[in-house]
């Protein structure tokens, strides 16, 4: 089970995505124009160095996939959005239907 903390921290990260990702999405799409002038270049420039004033934890790469029910951020499965050992769980007790034991 993870601390209340850390899944408190990740929540303000994912707040902190939301409210920039606009406005890093305007940067990047500046910096990614392929014309070569030199005014194009002031403004890649000036975009660049936007963005890096912009918080490190408002990058979607900083937030991490957590378990929904447990918090656990390792194993976790995007289909399903829970830790690999919450669905083993829940696949033995037979919550979730269709799932056969193998050799695990």
């Amino acid at each position: 089970m993870a601390k209340e903390s850390m899944k408190a921290r990740e929540r303000k990260r994912e707040k902190m995505v939301a409210r920039y990702a606009k406005k890093r999405e305007e940067l990047t799409k500046i910096l990614k124009s392929t014309d070569a002038s030199d005014d194009v270049q002031a403004a890649k420039w000036d975009a660049m160095m936007s963005i890096q004033k912009l918080p490190a934890n408002s990058s979607k790469i900083r937030v991490h996939n957590r378990c929904g029910l447990t918090g656990r951020p390792r194993g976790y499965m995007r289909q399903f959005g829970i830790s690999r050992v919450t669905f083993r769980e829940m696949a033995l007790s037979g919550k979730i239907p269709g799932v056969r034991k193998a050799s695990w």
